[in-house]
């Protein structure tokens, strides 16, 4: 079928509006009209690391058209999000840990299905490369497989169902499913993009007693205090880890939680800790270069430095209870949200790339 979808040809060239040939759904997949779709830190630099050319977006919300003959989770006419995807067929999709799934990076980044066909051509009939997360999302539909759609509530809206994918699951996760935070606890969280702001909703969820955001814009750290964090600190005023350490009287932080991926952020994030306390890393600062760090404060307060991938949701069970949350004003991410037309993307996009909007939903009319 004919699709309109946000074409990258290079990495360095913008993204043009193109009419794509889409394939249609095989037995396992699902065909989703998509309504919105958020824009994600990922999909910022991908174009540096994935094949081109490619169709991006991993936050996708929409209406289900068709299923493939295996498909019973979903049917046609249901609200759904698109999420990670996963094979469910490794160790760890049958252990639960889905966002580890051990062939997920090739689902995610390979710009295939699992079986190393694509699902886009353009006007030449030339392939380009889709399956982001095994969705593709900017563009007006989208071939997932069953296990990356979740049904949604019909109360939320499909463009505040669409940041559910990735964003919001993987900040809040972070702090609910992969750091645990108990009642009473502290938590220090660098960067108040979505990620982090969904931290600091999520440390309110769990009852944690001391929630420090700690940002370089003071809209944001303003917007992390109404969102409910005790204390909000501004990075560029130098001595982070003294501030927090005075805090929390001297004994640091419980949890870290760092989404900025810059280099002091991460070694601060780590040295704030107190003795046994976690630092969950859900980015890597220069994309993954080497840079100069020691594991010694790690040693020295027996702290823990652990990896969150996707919040650890498993999408069928978290994604819904997220919504959920968001129904009853406890998740209330919209204030972070802003919508665009699909037509003005590069205007959404740019205003992503300079942080003037901390999450930009698409709405493809």
């Amino acid at each position: 079928m004919q699709i309109s979808a946000a074409v990258w040809r290079s990495p360095e060239g913008a993204p043009a509006l193109e009419r794509l040939d889409l394939d249609e759904p095989r037995d396992d997949e699902v065909l989703v009209r998509i309504v919105a779709a958020g824009i994600c830190h990922t999909d910022l630099f991908s174009a540096l690391r994935f094949p081109l050319p490619a169709v991006f977006g991993h936050e996708g919300a929409g209406i289900v058209e068709r299923v493939g003959a295996r498909v019973g989770k979903v049917r046609r006419g249901d609200r759904v999000a698109l999420t990670f995807g996963s094979c469910g067929h490794c160790a760890r999709c049958h252990s639960g840990d889905v966002a580890y799934c051990e062939n997920g990076h090739q689902l995610q980044f390979s710009g295939k299905r699992a079986d190393g066909s694509t699902t886009l051509r353009d006007a030449a009939g030339l392939a380009v490369h889709g399956s982001f997360f095994q969705q593709s999302s900017f563009a007006t539909h989208a071939i997932a497989s069953e296990r990356n759609v979740v049904k949604v509530p019909d109360a939320l809206p499909l463009e505040l169902a669409a940041p559910l994918g990735c964003g919001v699951q993987t900040g809040a996760g972070a702090v609910l499913n992969t750091l645990a935070a108990r009642p009473g606890t502290s938590i220090a969280i660098f960067g108040s993009g979505s990620l982090g702001l969904s931290a600091v909703m999520a440390a309110r969820l769990a009852g944690c007693a001391t929630i420090i955001a700690v940002d370089v814009r003071e809209d944001r750290l303003e917007l992390a205090r109404e969102l409910g964090a005790t204390h909000v600190f501004d990075a560029r005023q130098g001595d982070t880890v003294g501030r927090i350490r005075a805090a929390t009287r001297g004994r640091g932080v419980n949890y870290a939680f760092e989404t900025a991926g810059v280099v002091q952020t991460f070694n601060d994030a780590i040295e704030c800790l107190a003795r046994q306390g976690t630092c969950a890393i859900a980015t890597i600062p220069k994309l993954g270069a080497p840079f100069e760090w020691s594991p010694l404060n790690l040693l020295l307060r027996a702290a823990r430095l652990v990896v969150c991938i996707e919040g650890d949701s498993v999408p069928d069970l978290f994604i819904p209870q997220l919504a959920e949350l968001q129904l009853a004003g406890r998740l209330p991410y919209e204030r972070f949200c802003r919508d665009y037309p699909f037509e003005q993307f590069l205007t959404a996009w740019d205003d992503a790339e300079q942080a003037r909007t901390i999450k930009p939903v698409l709405r493809m009319g």
